[in-house]
């Protein structure tokens, strides 16, 4: 589909060059053309950022060979345009530009550099599409505010459940509605390493197989003690159930407890354990949150959820009982989520 507006250039910053925008850099090499062509759209990366440092080149970087240099190992301090002595969050408070994209690790200890650099480009009306979930954990209401004061963009889907929309199913689809619960497996990692454990490996034979595939992280702290999925369950309370709720509000038991035998137990039950985020609503208002492993009888829909599966159930009183899932193991979608985010904003 061809579209007749006038094609428009976008100076981006790419904030972390980690799995997520590398694959975004790949995206534009392989999609380069039919963004323009469809959405009238050319992404230009005017600035990178790593942790060692960031980069200018407002011609843009080449996205297939600054690809290629990050997966070989060269960090940005070594490259063209280097910036000594500036941090991510400075640039983003004087950058010439028209989008920041922030996929850099997530520290939920302070945010950074995602935080500020968030919270920098928003005062200044820029646009930014997080896939760091820390921003949103820490300080939701203060950058939804922002973002709205100042006319700024703020997009985040690929912060839960990756290329799942989960985020824009609640935003742009259930409108007026009350949830009455939501269930959902919302860490790929922990729901593989738990389908392993069921089928008779140990916990740390079923982790080691996860990080040797590259979606575990060497630390799993986050995803196997709950944490990954309360985070997820605090963006979507936010963003769509209608309340301000923070990690404090959220009871979080992890799932490395759990052995073999207790998965093979349920089995025999007819059961299947999961760790599973629940928000259920209160009689006199507001949500129970909780995260913990939860047994489900082996035919519920996200007991069916397998593997690198991940999945939502949302029951409201207009729009009755919903289910999504998704099956991703690997972070091109979630990158494909950042895409979807930027173009739905900028065009």
């Amino acid at each position: 589909m061809k579209n007749d507006t006038p094609l428009k250039t976008i100076d981006t910053f790419l904030v972390g060059l980690g799995n997520v925008n590398r694959n975004f850099l790949r995206i534009l090499e392989m999609k380069g053309e039919r963004l323009a062509a469809e959405y009238g759209l050319a992404f230009r990366i005017v600035a990178i950022a790593d942790s060692s440092g960031v980069a200018v080149n407002a011609t843009g970087f080449d996205p297939a060979m600054t690809r290629r240099a990050k997966e070989a190992g060269t960090p940005v301090r070594v490259m063209a345009g280097f910036q000594p002595g500036v941090t991510p969050a400075e640039l983003a408070a004087t950058l010439d530009c028209d989008l920041v994209l922030e996929a850099s690790p997530v520290n939920l200890d302070h945010g950074e550099p995602g935080l500020s650099v968030t919270r920098n480009a928003l005062q200044r009306g820029i646009p930014v599409v997080l896939a760091n979930k820390a921003p949103l954990v820490l300080a939701f209401a203060e950058l939804s505010d922002l973002a709205q004061s100042r006319g700024a963009g703020l997009a985040y889907s690929a912060t839960v459940c990756g290329a799942l929309p989960v985020i824009n199913i609640g935003q742009r689809d259930l409108i007026a509605a009350d949830i009455l619960h939501l269930r959902g497996i919302f860490n790929s990692t922990s729901n593989f390493v738990l389908s392993e454990m069921a089928a008779g490996r140990d916990y740390a034979t079923a982790l080691a197989e996860a990080q040797r595939r590259g979606i575990a992280e060497a630390d799993p702290t986050l995803d196997v003690e709950g944490w990954d999925t309360a985070n997820k369950l605090i963006i979507i309370a936010n963003s769509f159930m209608g309340i301000r709720a923070t990690l404090a509000d959220v009871t979080v038991e992890g799932m490395t407890h759990l052995t073999p035998l207790d998965l093979q137990a349920a089995a025999q039950r007819g059961e299947m354990i999961k760790l599973m985020a629940k928000a259920e609503a209160l009689p006199d208002g507001g949500y129970q949150l909780s995260v913990g492993p939860t047994s489900l009888p082996a035919a519920d829909f996200l007991a069916r959820c397998d593997g690198w599966e991940m999945g939502i159930e949302v029951r409201s009183d207009l729009y009755g009982l919903m289910y999504h899932k998704i099956w991703e193991r690997e972070p091109l979608p979630t990158a494909a989520a950042m895409l979807r985010d930027a173009v739905n904003l900028l065009r």
